[in-house]
């Protein structure tokens, strides 16, 4: 083969070094404080939600056929806003930014990643291995959270969960991987783009604010300027636009993934009018349909990873690595 002059020419694959990067990243992030600071809120969430819907749902063993997922979304009768899912909305992006905010400047920092770069182990590994062992991280951490909730359900409640709710459930652990992802590799942008974790922490869970919180506000404000004039017909339009305004938020589209998968009687999605619309038809939708149903969201959340992943990587390609 003809070395063309100037070119750098690299010996073997660009991952090499990928699972060893994963590795070590992994047991890294098991054992550091702040995962088994996030660990152990999320597992006292966990049980302090799910102990409170068993208590209600002791009372329904013989009437609800999926008494397994509800679980997941009820916490007391009177007081839905307390479920698990809930809390694991607000707790995920932290653990994902917490991973991810000083994946690349905590190497600089430390002025070691001239030395990982100087072994046989390329950028391109070394961004894709800090990625999958966040990730792998917090599959693991929901996968033994969500064992642990079937278990206290199979224990308090009697009666074990038939095979399609174990499949939403599977589905309901895939959504919340994918909503971790996307906070994760922002962080991982904002630890290439910053050079002090602070920073890049603040700038994560800044955006993770704006779209919790402003995101709503800003899409209001936005219809309003495009459409100023009411006239008959057009409700529909400005209904229209909130909700594919609203859908350009990672936590709309988490949300109602979980309202298809852990919700067989939701047949259609509104960011408004989910949980009036919960009850009104109560034939439940097989997997296949529910899964249909979302998948639009599920594949742009997943893209959306995979997007900014894809900066995340050109921009720390083009980043110069100092001793």
């Amino acid at each position: 083969m003809i070395k063309r002059e100037g070119t750098p020419q690299r010996e073997g694959s660009p991952w090499t070094g990928v699972w060893a990067v994963v590795m070590k990243e992994m047991a890294d992030h098991l054992s550091s404080v702040r995962m088994r600071l996030l660990e152990g809120l999320i597992l006292l969430v966990a049980i302090g939600t799910v102990y409170a819907a068993i208590g209600t749902l002791r009372t329904t063993v013989s009437e609800d056929p999926f008494l397994f997922l509800r679980l997941f979304t009820v916490s007391r009768s009177e007081d839905r806003d307390l479920s698990f899912v809930a809390f694991l909305g607000f707790l995920i992006p932290l653990a994902g930014i917490a991973l991810g905010f000083d994946a690349i400047n905590g190497e600089h920092n430390r002025h070691t990643l001239s030395r990982v770069l100087s072994q046989p182990i390329y950028r391109d590994a070394l961004l894709l291995g800090k990625f999958l062992a966040g990730l792998f991280t917090i599959a693991i951490t929901m996968l033994a959270l969500w064992l642990l909730v079937t278990g206290l359900g199979i224990f308090r409640l009697g009666v074990i969960p038939s095979g399609e709710e174990v499949s939403r459930g599977l589905l309901f652990l895939l959504a919340t991987v994918a909503y971790a992802g996307i906070w994760l590799v922002l962080a991982m942008c904002f630890s290439v783009v910053f050079r002090q974790p602070a920073t890049s922490a603040l700038a994560a869970i800044s955006v993770w604010l704006f779209f919790a919180v402003f995101w709503g506000i800003v899409a209001d404000i936005l219809i309003a300027i495009v459409r100023p004039a009411q006239v008959p017909g057009e409700d529909l339009v400005a209904v229209q636009w909130r909700i594919a305004l609203a859908r350009l938020s990672p936590n709309t589209l988490y949300g109602e993934m979980l309202a298809a998968f852990l919700n067989p009687n939701v047949r259609f999605l509104s960011p408004v009018l989910i949980t009036q619309l919960e009850g009104a038809i109560r034939a439940p939708l097989p997997l296949s349909q529910s899964l249909l149903l979302v998948w639009p969201q599920l594949t742009g959340l997943i893209s959306a990873v995979l997007l900014v992943f894809a900066v995340t990587y050109m921009y720390f390609q083009r980043q110069e690595v100092r001793a």
